[in-house]
């Protein structure tokens, strides 16, 4: 049999899609793309652009350059005091709350008892929303008839756990590592149910004890779900809203990037320029933790 022929019988015949096929395949990659530059990308793009004008949402949009950042840094009292929470919610949540749910992970995965029961126990709080937990923080927090003071007792002076600025926010950011604790608990439970056990042997073989085959071995193992768990950490952090707004909506001592846009965009100046000067700043703010955090992952990937 001449080559070319052999090669021809060994190679599969391409495939052509049918008409019907094509339209199936477009509408289901179109549907979801269409619907994410409508509902994500169209608005902020519409938000960058409006950063630049001054409008009520009723009248004219009139044309003010940078005037709205110029007037955000300088002249607004509640920007830097939310931008610096901000950047505290992020270091909890990723320096804290992350930690604590990769230990809870790795200790369900090594089989203890009752660990299905612990798994769903920890997971629960993922199923509610944050506004169902400032909820829940005003009935445990609260000065009055709050769970935390009626235990400790001191009547005459209670601890002002949601009203203090010193002690508040921290009280709302362990309510929120509650609930993403149990979410990075099953990510991380996932990754570790993916590693090769034959990696952990070769380790013990070497004489690698638990602590050094974590940390080199399956550590580096869970790289993919470090990306996603390091990106789900900064959008919860950045995007905390309904918590501080369920307290005492975001206010004296709780101040946020997102309640700011908020009280600008639907509150009552309506200022949606400068409501929209603030959500690009948020932007900016996601995607420099987004893109350094990738970055320094996949450059770590490719190392090894």
């Amino acid at each position: 049999m001449p080559q070319h022929t052999a090669r021809s019988a060994g190679r599969r015949p391409a495939r052509r899609f049918r008409r019907r096929d094509t339209a199936v395949i477009g509408v289901l990659l179109g549907i979801p793309v269409l619907l994410d530059v409508v509902v994500v990308w169209g608005p902020a793009l519409a938000s960058v652009g409006l950063s630049f004008t001054s409008w009520d949402g009723l009248g004219d949009i009139r044309w003010v350059g940078g005037d709205n950042y110029e007037n955000l840094v300088q002249d607004y009292p509640a920007f830097w005091p939310a931008v610096r929470h901000n950047l505290l919610w992020v270091a909890f949540l990723g320096l804290v709350a992350t930690p604590f749910g990769l230990l809870l992970a790795v200790l369900v995965d090594r089989g203890v008892r009752f660990s299905r029961f612990y798994q769903s126990v920890l997971y629960l709080p993922v199923v509610l929303s944050l506004a169902v937990v400032g909820f829940m923080a005003q009935l445990l927090l609260g000065t009055d008839q709050g769970v935390v003071n009626t235990v400790i007792g001191d009547e005459r002076d209670p601890v002002d756990w949601l009203g203090d600025p010193r002690v508040n926010l921290w009280m709302m950011m362990l309510a929120a590592s509650w609930r993403h604790t149990g979410y990075v608990m099953i990510l991380y439970l996932a990754g570790l149910k993916s590693v090769d056990p034959a990696l952990k042997e070769a380790a013990a073989l070497d004489g690698a004890g638990e602590r050094q085959t974590f940390f080199h071995v399956t550590l580096p193992a869970l790289r993919p779900v470090n990306v996603v768990v390091g990106v789900i950490t900064v959008i919860e952090a950045l995007r905390a809203f309904d918590i501080v707004y369920a307290v005492n909506k975001g206010r004296n001592g709780l101040e946020l990037l997102s309640v700011l846009i908020t009280d600008n965009i639907i509150g009552e100046a309506a200022r949606i320029g400068f409501g929209s000067a603030i959500a690009v700043v948020l932007l900016g703010v996601s995607l420099v933790f987004v893109v350094a955090f990738l970055a320094h992952e996949w450059r770590g990937a490719h190392d090894t």
